[in-house]
């Protein structure tokens, strides 16, 4: 028997527990994992509990399987954007278009294929092979910072201020129409639509806030600025669509076509704060807009 250790990213938050593990064995069936759980092989917290249980952020998994094998991925000669190195960690500018890490379906051209043709084993393999070395995740086409743990005691440092919010992520945003308050706070629980694959506004969901700044208006559009507090599948996404300023170009949350075309939503994480991994070094990080904000920023600039 060998023993597993997982710990769920704010993406994996409200996750049944039987579909987490399966995601990360995808050599073993879900029945399989069921069977697993129901005979205590599998514990959160140090607790066991049923596979309906939904994952909470910072909780701890811990599995013990005796016919895991370890997936295989095809490192890639991939360019890296690395804005920021250290021995523990380091902090990726992520293209829109590219998947963090690999799923069930597509296994190449993600940012883990590249992580592990650059780093080989010195990436924290907390989350599983699929995931060595990742923290949290930005959506296929949401460019922007994302950290990468090299170890495990960094990955739980990080993960750490993650769970505890004193991590600041700070994005940049296009969307439909004017917003006339120059900054507010956004607190509308989300969790799965009831009928479509995809996050909603949901009573009795989790609390999800997000706060926001105008950095500029134009005649049919607003440039933001967005503060997560809490992290959420989609959570922006998901809060501005339901206040009827969908971001722009992101066709699953009502942002349609804009006229000028881009990869999906205009969407970028931009800023990022954090402690450096063992030290009271406090780093703060910020890039351009990408391509996207740029081209539709000088498009909106023309229409005045």
């Amino acid at each position: 028997m060998k023993k597993y250790c997982f710990i769920p990213d704010e993406n994996d938050e409200n996750v049944r527990l039987d579909n987490y593990l399966s995601d990360l064995f995808t050599d073993i069936s879900r029945a399989k994992i069921q069977d697993e759980i129901k005979n205590e092989n599998v514990f959160v917290n140090g607790q066991v509990k049923k596979s309906a249980y939904k994952l909470k952020l910072g909780d701890r998994v811990e599995i013990e399987l005796s016919e895991a094998k370890e997936d295989i991925l095809s490192p890639q000669n991939i360019a890296l954007d690395i804005i920021y190195e250290d021995e523990n960690m380091l902090v990726i500018n992520k293209p829109s278009g590219m998947l963090t890490h690999p799923t069930t379906v597509e296994r190449e051209n993600t940012l883990v294929n590249a992580l592990l043709y650059k780093y080989g084993e010195n990436l924290s393999d907390i989350n599983g092979y699929l995931r060595r070395g990742i923290l949290h995740r930005l959506d296929r086409n949401t460019s922007g910072l994302l950290m990468v743990a090299k170890n495990n005691e960094a990955h739980e440092f990080l993960a750490n201020q993650l769970k505890e919010r004193t991590a600041t992520k700070k994005y940049l945003a296009i969307v439909k129409g004017f917003i006339k308050d120059d900054f507010g706070t956004i607190n509308l629980p989300i969790g799965r639509h009831p009928k479509q694959p995809k996050m909603a506004v949901v009573e009795g969901s989790k609390e999800s806030i997000t706060e926001f700044r105008v950095l500029k208006r134009f005649k049919n559009a607003t440039c933001l600025e967005l503060d997560l507090k809490t992290g959420r599948t989609h959570q922006i996404r998901v809060h501005l669509s339901y206040l009827k300023h969908p971001i722009l170009n992101d066709s699953l949350y009502g942002g349609g076509i804009f006229k000028v075309k881009t990869q999906e939503q205009v969407l970028q994480s931009y800023k990022l704060i954090f402690t450096k991994p063992f030290s009271g070094d406090i780093i703060e990080l910020e890039i351009e807009p990408d391509e996207k904000i740029k081209r539709v920023l000088v498009y909106l600039e023309n229409q005045k």
